[in-house]
């Protein structure tokens, strides 16, 4: 119980790792479809980072999406230390979540819908964990760029909190805060099912439709 609750505690920015002043380095191009992992990403195309568990399995069900992803990428965000490690981010002592950075065609694939498909994939319940992973780095979050992302998120939280307290379930711990700094993660991390298909997926939502976005492809 003590190791758990360690795991699961924030750190504070006093208390959290130096990081380093330059990034770690990362891969240029996305290994599934070819288009560049950084921006300036072309006219129109808008992102958002999301964390919702194990950023391996999280990453490959928005690549996954048929229409309206240009691009995904994992990395670290939320936290405090700068240009993290993957080493660093799972000694709890980052404050940073694993997340994906979703870029992505409103027009095609509006941000409600993107939403749906993210809330339908974990069980934002689970605080600071999901499933048999536990840790602040594994924590539920929508991290937004701007006032219209936080304003569709919180209605779109709210709106799927209403539908799980229907079935039964606590409260949503999903955290809407905006975006500091998404910091891209190694290289090897980057979409890490792809290229290891037998790899580890926690992915596994609630089986609780989300009461936004119709028309979201399964």
């Amino acid at each position: 119980m003590f190791l758990f609750r360690k795991k699961a505690e924030m750190p504070s920015a006093a208390d959290a790792l130096p990081g380093r002043p330059t990034p770690i380095p990362t891969a240029d191009r996305h290994y599934v479809n070819g288009n560049p992992l950084k921006g300036p990403f072309p006219a129109g195309i808008e992102s958002v980072v999301l964390g919702l568990g194990c950023f391996w399995g999280a990453e490959r069900r928005f690549w996954q999406v048929p229409e309206g992803v240009f691009v995904t990428a994992v990395g670290y965000a939320g936290g405090y230390t700068p240009n993290p490690t993957y080493e660093e981010v799972c000694s709890g002592r980052t404050g940073h979540n694993e997340v994906v950075l979703v870029a992505f065609d409103p027009a095609v694939l509006p941000l409600e819908a993107l939403l749906r498909i993210f809330f339908e994939s974990h069980d934002p319940t689970q605080g600071m964990r999901q499933g048999n992973d536990v840790g602040t780095q594994y924590r539920s979050g929508i991290y937004t760029s701007d006032d219209g992302q936080r304003r569709t998120a919180q209605a779109v939280r709210d709106a799927y909190a209403g539908a799980l307290k229907s079935k039964g379930f606590p409260d949503v711990t999903t955290e809407i805060v905006p975006l500091d700094t998404f910091y891209y993660a190694e290289a090897y991390h980057q979409q890490y099912l792809a290229k290891n298909p037998g790899g580890y997926c926690g992915l596994g939502g609630t089986g609780v439709s989300c009461p936004v976005g119709v028309g979201v492809p399964a």
